[in-house]
């Protein structure tokens, strides 16, 4: 039995594959954690994307003339403010500013004050999903920016 011990210790000292086996738990706890940042900063930069073309819909319905004498816009002002938000001109593109986002995903809602003229106007977005690889984040109402009207209040 003795004789057993004395060829036991050598191998409990023994640290050969030590170094593999620490590299695999602290390689494990890098990838989750290299993952997780590349979720968050693609999810940041898809929102801020979306973000600026909201402000740049709502920018621009609240410079151009408003058509219609109610706080529901008119066709052609409503399609340009979306077309604005989605492929940055008032006109209908081929490319949309993020995969999957649609007109329908456009909101445009105009205030009006109690003189009975369009006071802001404000855009967002509903029903929009950024999918992040990993995961799915839902905006709903979300990024929403609104612009005090400047423009000419020129109902039909």
């Amino acid at each position: 039995m003795k004789h057993w011990v004395h060829k036991a210790f050598p191998l409990l000292r023994n640290r050969k594959g030590s170094v593999m086996v620490e590299f695999a738990i602290g390689a494990g706890v890098m990838l989750a954690a290299f993952t997780g940042t590349f979720q968050f900063g693609y999810t940041f930069l898809q929102y801020n994307n979306l973000e600026n073309a909201v402000a740049r819909g709502a920018r621009y319905a609240s410079l151009v003339p408003y058509d219609s004498p109610t706080d529901k816009p008119s066709a052609a002002f409503k399609t340009a403010v979306q077309n604005m938000v989605l492929y940055g001109t008032p006109t209908a593109g081929k490319t949309p500013v993020l995969p999957g986002l649609t007109a329908a995903n456009v909101n445009v809602v105009p205030n009006f004050g109690t003189l009975g003229i369009p006071l802001t106007m404000t855009v967002s977005i509903s029903g929009y999903t950024i999918d992040s690889i990993f995961a799915k984040s839902a905006l709903t109402n979300k990024p929403q920016v609104m612009f005090a009207y400047q423009g000419i209040w020129s109902p039909i």
